[in-house]
């Protein structure tokens, strides 16, 4: 069990770089992974599980005695990111298929990588994970609010029919996992090393789906939907960053709160997508694009934070260099 918690240690820190390699032969060989798109919803409701069961009772009683922080971080979560897709949709004049897709990314709960990429960057993990259950949970009907207020402009969005996609691939699977946490600890305990792997792989088959069926689309659009994935990614975290720091959080705060604001869960995005907006095929693209890119960018600001917190002294870099 040990040597799978290290795998999946080590999957889950490289994510980004992951999803790239799988992406890359999804679009070299699109037959391999096709048959993924069928059971989107499925993966996400298994990565959703997986996030349920490492929630404990005790984390709730954390987020009570923490308020400030978290509730600001969900607040900066459903209002950043959905006013910016909303600001580059308009701006940028995208096509309607790209428009809503980066409009769902943007009105969705921050991502369990978040809390991945906090711990990488020597952030307040404990505020990461209070922020991302409760903007998950949030999520039922802020998500399809959001939606149908700001895609409306381009599409015709049911409200109730987002309702029921977010419940089932969001608040059911991990309400389960929730109470199978409670009530059988020392099981979960005992699997608690794996859960981050089947979490991995599930994105990642999400993911590589998307671009084996979308490979002539991307062809076409990917440029243009990766250069708006990244300027929303990038105005997500240095505004999240910008919030903190007006409000005088610490730097782990500060740190975490920038990282969740600006990571979404875009599989959740995908699943939306692929659910409701069946006309607008092109949808599902922002989301599978951000799953990449967040990683990156989420990775490299956390080297950039990690560094500042403890900067190479001259001394360590002589003997680095010796």
């Amino acid at each position: 069990m040990k040597k799978i918690g290290k795998i999946a240690t080590f999957l889950s820190t490289n994510i980004g770089l992951i999803i790239i390699i799988c992406s890359a032969i999804a679009f070299w060989k699109p037959e391999t992974i096709s048959w993924a798109t069928q059971y989107t919803t499925i993966f996400l409701g298994v990565a959703m599980f997986g996030m349920g069961l490492t929630i404990k009772p005790a984390d709730f009683k954390a987020i009570l005695q923490r308020p400030k922080g978290i509730l600001l971080g969900a607040l900066a979560q459903f209002t950043i990111m959905p006013l910016v897709a909303f600001f580059l949709c308009k701006v940028l004049h995208l096509p309607t298929d790209i428009a809503v897709g980066v409009i769902l990314v943007g009105c969705c709960p921050g991502g369990t990588a978040s809390n991945v990429i906090t711990y990488i960057a020597g952030g307040d993990v404990a505020l990461s994970v209070g922020m991302t259950i409760v903007s998950t949970l949030l999520a039922p009907i802020l998500t399809p609010a959001l939606t149908y207020g700001l895609a409306g402009a381009w599409v015709e969005v049911s409200f109730l029919a987002m309702v029921l996609s977010v419940v089932k691939v969001v608040l059911i699977p991990v309400l389960i996992g929730i109470v199978l946490n409670a009530i059988f600890s020392k099981w979960v305990e005992a699997v608690k090393p794996v859960l981050p792997l089947i979490s991995v792989v599930a994105i990642v088959m999400i993911i590589a789906g998307i671009v084996a069926v979308n490979k002539e689309k991307l062809l076409t659009t990917g440029l243009l939907t990766l250069t708006v994935v990244i300027l929303h990614n990038v105005f997500g975290m240095a505004l999240g960053f910008v919030v903190a720091k007006v409000f005088k959080f610490n730097y782990e705060q500060t740190t975490a709160i920038a990282i969740e604001v600006g990571m979404q869960n875009s599989g959740l995005a995908v699943s939306l997508a692929t659910a409701n907006f069946a006309a607008n095929p092109l949808a599902t693209l922002p989301g599978a694009i951000f799953s990449v890119w967040h990683n990156i960018a989420g990775s490299i600001f956390a080297s950039v934070r990690r560094r500042k917190k403890n900067p190479v002294s001259p001394a360590e870099n002589v003997a680095v260099e010796a």
